[in-house]
């Protein structure tokens, strides 16, 4: 069977407007995007942020919680920035939990998705940083191979924006990959993590779940949890359910339910009542095409029926629960990554690597959503890792750095990596970079490094000295 040929239009040259220019630019608004335009506009430089949904948060506005603040130790191994968000959500909205301890997951924070809307755009305009929603990034301007601002659509027609430093933190390394850097995508058959669409419940009695799972004796237990143990549900009022595969198999088998996942994933919402599911599992999707994309949104709303029958039906403290609201996107875990100066590898999370250019400081188990089954793989270090500034830098193209889930790592380091708290320390990290190329007139590549750690340090980020221990800014040598 012939293929036809794509079928192609010229679009006729035109001048395009300097809608604004920026010593800064970041181009997306997600958990790294938010840090790394705090972080670029600490000293009153001129700094813009893009953004194409009407509000800031990505990720954090999806009901999932926070993970990454905690290490395998149960020490907190993300501070600055990111810590000053969550302290502000908790104390002026009652927006964010504590840092729990989770077996699974080393550490959860829960937030409410409403007020890190608003409380995100509330730091950002007392920082100064100048926010523009509907706004889509549309092409990167390259001279020289060195990026000089980014192409726009949006209601108010095609403009250009220029920036002496471009910070791409759209998880899906857009400005990179239009500006020519490097990418790679999935694993060695080129399979991503399947997304998922969450969506929330109200009315369930959370006290029934976990004390079902606190109180059921071992020998009849049919709530398994994925490594977290029944008494942790006796102590904890707030938690996730990882496992219930017993309980799903009996559901399928009984009622014929098509749900593509072999765990109960459940996230108590700050809310009384309120949890949201992690369930829906898209394979195939390819969080880089639209046409993917909204066949994933078709999918994802298709299986919550049969997921909400089984929690209903089979679930304790779920008889009463009641369909409120789904997540306003997919939740995307892999979509392109950069190849930059370094490469992040499984060998560097496994052997909780230290680097001399270290910009942040993570924990989180290698977590992979297995592309091709039902399943997922976990490994964990025992302690943390570094994050190296080099893995921040794409080749090829000069005045531009990434942040968050795309930047230069394999398949495996980035199933690591890819959480909101570090995306966040990677975005703090690429902000004060870019301050710093923008005031010493270099490029980022070519920026003190010693100077972005100290700096680094000076604003509470947490970074390790070669024995382990935390560095601060009194022991600027040995960090």
């Amino acid at each position: 069977m012939s293929t036809a040929s794509p079928r192609f239009i010229q679009e006729p040259a035109r001048s395009i407007p300097v809608s604004a220019e920026y010593d800064v630019l970041v181009v997306g608004g997600g958990p790294s995007g938010l840090t790394a335009a705090l972080a670029a506009a600490e000293d009153g430089l001129r700094v813009g942020l893009i953004e194409s949904r009407s509000f800031v948060g990505g990720n954090m506005t999806i009901g999932l919680p926070v993970l990454g603040f905690l290490g395998q130790k149960g020490n907190q191994i993300i501070d600055g920035l990111p810590q000053k968000f969550i302290e502000r959500l908790r104390r002026e909205r009652q927006g964010a939990s504590e840092h729990r301890p989770c077996p699974l997951h080393m550490g959860i924070t829960l937030v409410e998705p409403e007020a890190v809307k608003t409380v995100a755009l509330e730091m950002l305009t007392e920082a100064g940083v100048d926010v523009l929603f509907y706004t889509f990034f549309a092409g990167a301007l390259v001279e020289n191979d060195t990026i000089r601002g980014v192409i726009t659509e949006s209601k108010s027609g095609r403009t250009a924006i220029l920036a002496k430093v471009v910070i791409d933190c759209s998880g899906d390394a857009d400005v990179a990959y239009s500006a020519g850097v490097p990418t790679e995508k999935g694993n060695a058959e080129g399979g991503m993590q399947p997304p998922t669409l969450m969506f929330c419940l109200a009315g369930v009695d959370t006290d029934a779940l976990r004390l079902s799972i606190a109180n059921a004796p071992p020998a009849a237990r049919t709530y398994l949890t994925d490594f977290i143990p029944a008494e942790y549900f006796g102590q904890n009022h707030q938690f996730i359910v990882v496992g219930m595969r017993e309980l799903m198999a009996k559901a399928k088998a009984e009622r014929g339910l098509q749900i593509p996942n072999e765990r109960t994933i459940i996230i108590t919402g700050l809310k009384k009542g309120e949890v949201w599911i992690n369930m829906t599992r898209v394979k195939g999707t390819d969080g880089t095409d639209a046409r993917s994309l909204t066949k994933g949104e078709i999918e994802g709303r298709a299986q919550i029926d049969d997921i909400v029958t089984y929690l209903v039906n089979y679930v304790p403290g779920f008889e009463k629960a009641y369909f409120t609201k789904t997540a306003p996107f997919l939740g995307i875990r892999e979509t392109r990554r950069i190849l930059g100066q370094y490469v992040m590898t499984q060998e560097d999370v496994l052997a909780c690597k230290h680097f001399d250019d270290a910009i942040a400081v993570a924990s989180y188990p290698i977590d992979i959503h297995r592309p091709a089954d039902d399943g997922c793989t976990l490994i964990w270090c025992g302690d943390c890792y570094d994050i190296p500034y080099r893995s921040l830098v794409p080749q090829k193209i000069g005045n531009l750095l990434v942040a968050g889930r795309s930047i230069s790592a394999t398949h495996e380091a980035m199933g690591a990596i890819r959480v909101m708290a570090t995306c966040m320390a990677m975005g703090e990290a690429a902000g004060r970079a870019a301050k710093i190329s923008v005031r010493g007139n270099r490029a980022p590549a070519e920026i003190d490094i010693e100077e972005l750690r100290r700096q680094q340090l000076e604003h509470g980020v947490y970074l390790r000295n070669p024995d382990g221990t935390r560095a601060g800014p009194s022991n600027r040598a040995a960090a």
